[in-house]
Order: structure tokens, then C-alpha cells, then sequence
């Protein structure tokens, strides 16, 4: 999703998308421990994100 997006979006959403993204990850990297993933650029994308919403909620918030 693009940043402009994602700044559109109240504090509700927010928290949700990055809800949906942390369980992503960690199902990611249960896959990764099991050897069962192979797309390794997943973890960083959903990394990436993850730390887009971060960013927004903080700004947001102040």
C-alpha cells in the first residue's frame, strides 16, 4: 500500500492493518523456521510496512 494511502486512513485503521501485518510476519517467519518459505523478500516487505504504520500512528498521535 503507498504511504499517501496510508496517511488517509484514521488511527482505527491503522491499528488494524498493522494487526493483520504482525500476524503475517510472524506466520512468516514460523514458515521460514520450518523451511517452508520460499520467498525470503516477504519477511522484509512485511518488515517495511509494518514500520510505515508505526511511523504514521506516532505522527498522528502528536
Amino acid at each position: 500500500m503507498d504511504v499517501k494511502e496510508l496517511r488517509d486512513q484514521d488511527e482505527s485503521q491503522l491499528n488494524d492493518q498493522l494487526i493483520t501485518l504482525l500476524k503475517e510476519h510472524f506466520e512468516l517467519r514460523m514458515q521460514q523456521s520450518t523451511s517452508q518459505l520460499s520467498d525470503l523478500s516477504k519477511l522484509s516487505k512485511t518488515k517495511k510496512a509494518i514500520a510505515q504504520i508505526k511511523t504514521i500512528i506516532n505522527e498522528k498521535k502528536s
